[in-house]
C-alpha cells in the first residue's frame, strides 16, 4: 500500500543508487567555481612568469654590460696612469740628456796630468751612477757597437764613413749616444754608416 519512505528528503528517490558524493572525481558545486578560476588563471600565471623571466634576463644583461664597462674603465685608467708616468719620465730624461752629453764630452778629453786623470775618473763614476738611476726607471742607453745593424728607429745616420771590418750599410762609428724609455726611442744615437748597399 504504502511505498518505501525516502531516507533523504532533499533528494528524489534514486532507486538505491549510490550518492554522487561517494563517486570518484566528484567536485562539490561550491568548489567548481574555484577550480574554473584556477584552470582559466593558469595562462595568466604563465604570462606573468614569462614577464618575470624577461625582467631577470634584462637585469642580467644590464649587469654584464655594467661589469664590462667597469673593467674597460679600470684598464683605461691603468693605461692612462702608465702613460702619464712614461711622459713624466720622458720629460725628465729630455732635461738630463744635455747633462749626460757634457759628461761624455768631458770623458772624451785626455788628461794632462794625474790630477786631471783623477777628476775624469770621478766624472766617470758620477755619470755611471746617473745612468743607473735612469735605468731604474726604464731608461736604456743606445750605444751600438761597430758593425752593428743600422736601425732607423734607434739610429740617426749623419754620414757615410768606411771602417775596417765593417760591412756596407752597417754602423762604422758613433758620434753621440742615444736613449730609449720602455722600448721607445727618446733620442736616436747619431752614427756613421759604412758606404755601399745594405
Amino acid at each position: 500500500m504504502f511505498g518505501k519512505k525516502n531516507s533523504n528528503p532533499s533528494r528524489p528517490d534514486s532507486a538505491g543508487e549510490p550518492s554522487p558524493e561517494g563517486q570518484a572525481g566528484y567536485i562539490p558545486i561550491d568548489d567548481a567555481a574555484d577550480l574554473g578560476e584556477q584552470i582559466h588563471g593558469a595562462p595568466n600565471r604563465d604570462h606573468e612568469l614569462a614577464e618575470l623571466r624577461g625582467q631577470i634576463d634584462d637585469a642580467n644583461d644590464k649587469w654584464m654590460r655594467a661589469l664590462a664597462d667597469f673593467q674597460n674603465y679600470q684598464r683605461r685608467a691603468l693605461q692612462n696612469e702608465q702613460e702619464a708616468r712614461r711622459q713624466g719620465t720622458t720629460s725628465v730624461l729630455h732635461s738630463l740628456i744635455p747633462v749626460l752629453d757634457h759628461f761624455d764630452l768631458a770623458l772624451a778629453q785626455k788628461p794632462a796630468d794625474s790630477a786631471s786623470s783623477g777628476i775624469i775618473e770621478g766624472v766617470k763614476v758620477i755619470r755611471q751612477e746617473l745612468i743607473k738611476a735612469l735605468e731604474a726607471h726604464g731608461v736604456k742607453l743606445i750605444n751600438p757597437a761597430l758593425n752593428a745593424e743600422f736601425d732607423p728607429n734607434r739610429h740617426s745616420a749623419l754620414t757615410h764613413q768606411p771602417a775596417q771590418g765593417v760591412e756596407p750599410g752597417r754602423i762604422s762609428g758613433v758620434f753621440q749616444c742615444g736613449y730609449e724609455l720602455h722600448e721607445r726611442t727618446v733620442r736616436p744615437a747619431k752614427v756613421a754608416v759604412a758606404p755601399g748597399s745594405v
